[in-house]
């Protein structure tokens, strides 16, 4: 076998590999069965992947379901925590979930998608489907739309071709130019308001953190619509926001 056939099959591999991952997580749980069937692989190559990814530690059998281990928290706690930005943002957010009562939550962008890096609970807060490392779409959330607003044009042009804007609820931004004038206001007024775009029932208020020009995430508080209404929705939770990320910019700036 050649080098390169050599390594187009390593390549495959690791997709492969990847891609029963993700299957597993998307499902919850699958047996070598579903695994084959599902990814219409053959049994046996089903079996030889997950064996392997178990043998590694990035699989758990329970009975005869195969599930994600918990060795991905060592890398997703490692992730986290790999730049300054990120762990100064901890305290901030805890501070904004106890003064609101609501959700506080860091958002960043990767590959044109928002991570949810940090979330912290309010006395008030409302559970949802949000949890750490959690990918969304940006276009749909307050932090998500306050970093694209600070994103280069063309930066943006390239995720919007790539990840199109997706419906999640009938308030969701699907249109281009609809979203290029939220942006606009968002730059003028320097933070962004999500009104049930991801969530129905839930709004939320994101402010984007910028260090020497460059956005490096956002943070964002949300809750229920019957409390996010009003002069605290529209300016003071955006105060909160504005103040706390001014804080930010200013400690990462002259530590």
């Amino acid at each position: 076998m050649s080098n390169v056939n050599a390594r187009r099959k390593s390549l495959s591999t690791i997709e492969r590999a990847f891609e029963i991952i993700e299957h597993i997580k998307d499902v919850d749980g699958a047996r070598v069965s579903e695994v084959a069937e599902n990814l219409e692989l053959p049994k046996s190559t089903a079996y030889n992947h997950l064996s392997t990814l178990k043998q590694l530690g990035y699989l758990v059998k329970e009975g005869d379901e195969y599930h994600i281990s918990l060795q991905f928290l060592d890398l997703g706690g490692y992730t986290a925590n790999r730049k300054e930005a990120y762990r100064e943002a901890l305290p901030k957010l805890k501070a904004l979930a106890r003064e609101t009562g609501e959700r506080a939550q860091f958002v960043v962008e990767e590959n044109g998608f928002g991570y949810f890096i940090y979330g912290y609970l309010g006395d008030q807060a409302v559970q949802t489907d949000v949890r750490m490392g959690m990918r969304t779409y940006l276009h749909t959330t307050s932090a998500g739309k306050a970093i694209l607003a600070h994103l280069p044009p063309s930066k943006v042009t390239g995720i919007v071709d790539e990840r199109g804007l997706p419906m999640r609820t009938r308030h969701s931004i699907t249109d281009r130019e609809q979203l290029e004038r939220e942006l606009d206001d968002i730059r003028q007024r320097g933070f962004a308001f999500n009104r049930e775009e991801r969530i129905d029932g839930q709004n939320a208020v994101g402010a984007p953190l910028v260090l020497d020009g460059r956005v490096i995430g956002a943070l964002s508080v949300s809750g229920p619509t019957n409390r996010m209404k009003g002069e605290w929705f529209e300016k003071e939770i955006p105060d909160l926001l504005l103040g706390t990320v001014n804080e930010l910019e200013l400690n990462l700036s002259f530590p």
